[in-house]
């Protein structure tokens, strides 16, 4: 499983992003069995959990983001997006994208976020 992370960049603070996350060579039937999370880190901090969707529907979300992020995801193109509204500078990080299912537990390359004040 290849998990691709995309949609990080520059932006100002208030403004919004889309992360997306496509699994690649994962069978359909798995990718509605599995667990997706975001999650970031910034430079010196532990990795956090910023959203995760859940294969039973459910969505939980970190402290930082509620309110102002989205989780969702399209099981047809196997892909999990967060949209970032009002976007701060301390959410600044590199951005995660997680698969975890039955017996795996997948990371994809992160994908940088810049927020500038």
């Amino acid at each position: 499983v290849q998990l691709q992370a995309s949609g990080g960049g520059l932006v100002q603070a208030g403004g919004s992003l889309r992360l997306s996350c496509k699994a690649s060579r994962m069978i359909l039937s798995t990718f509605w069995s599995t667990s997706f999370g975001w999650y970031r880190q910034a430079p010196g901090k532990q990795r956090e959990l910023v959203a995760e969707s859940t294969s039973d529907g459910s969505s939980n979300y970190g402290d930082s983001a509620k309110g102002r992020f989205t989780i969702s995801r399209d099981n047809a193109r196997k892909t999990v997006y967060l949209q970032m509204k009002d976007l701060k500078t301390e959410d600044t990080a590199v951005y995660y994208c997680n698969a975890r299912g039955r017996g795996f537990d997948y990371w994809g390359e992160g994908t940088q976020v810049t927020v500038s004040s």
